[in-house]
């Protein structure tokens, strides 16, 4: 699991953290309101908010206290429980991708190339928070937790691992779309450029990002 990088400057780190979570919220908002289909980790979000009624926010924060106990559930006396803070910032990012969509609701998005341009828009925010939250250095996401947990017991480098992970999660909202509504929901072709662009994104984001952690916080 990550570790804390270092016990400077603290409380920067925290506001770091909060950043790049609720950059990342807003960037899930804007792919829910470009209706091209979110992230892959969003897709199971997406589709049980569909159909239990349950805002985009409050799905996340459910998934992701699971994703928590699935860790646990993994590695047992070896999880590493300052871990446990993934649960307070999965509500916090829950809460805010609810801000984000109640603060973008009334932008335009008729036809199909502005629904590119917020999915776009979206595929950045995204891309950017994550740069931001792993430059904080303190915890990771229950998301990306999970994955190392897995990589901890399971000889998978991380990589392929997240790969796995991700089509997995988009298989399952697949699935749980056609079994409970008869369709899909919330897997289109955003979601494969989601899938394809957030990780190329945020490795050119970590550039002025790690220029900005070097010079501020070490």
């Amino acid at each position: 699991m990550q570790q804390i990088k270092t016990l400077k400057h603290i409380p920067a780190r925290v506001l770091l953290l909060c950043a790049g979570l609720i950059i990342m919220a807003f960037g899930v908002a804007f792919s829910v309101k470009a209706g091209l289909g979110t992230s892959p980790i969003s897709s199971v979000p997406y589709v049980t908010s569909v159909i239990s009624g349950l805002s985009v926010g409050t799905t996340t924060i459910i998934m992701n206290c699971i994703f928590v106990l699935i860790q646990i559930a993994i590695l047992r006396k070896n999880y590493q429980w300052f871990q446990l803070l993934q649960i307070p910032a999965a509500v916090l990012f829950g809460v805010m991708i609810d801000v984000g969509e109640w603060a973008i609701r009334g932008i335009p998005c008729s036809g199909y190339l502005a629904q590119w341009i917020l999915c776009v828009i979206g595929i950045l925010l995204i891309a950017f928070g994550v740069s931001v939250e792993v430059m904080a250095g303190l915890i990771t996401t229950a998301g990306e937790g999970i994955v190392l947990a897995i990589c901890q017991v399971l000889p998978v480098k991380f990589g392929n691992m997240k790969v796995a992970f991700d089509v997995t999660l988009v298989a399952l909202s697949i699935l749980i779309g056609l079994a409970a509504l008869g369709r899909v929901e919330g897997v289109r072709e955003g979601t494969v450029a989601a899938a394809l662009c957030v990780g190329l994104a945020a490795k050119q984001f970590s550039k002025p990002v790690a220029w900005f952690e070097r010079r501020y916080l070490l």
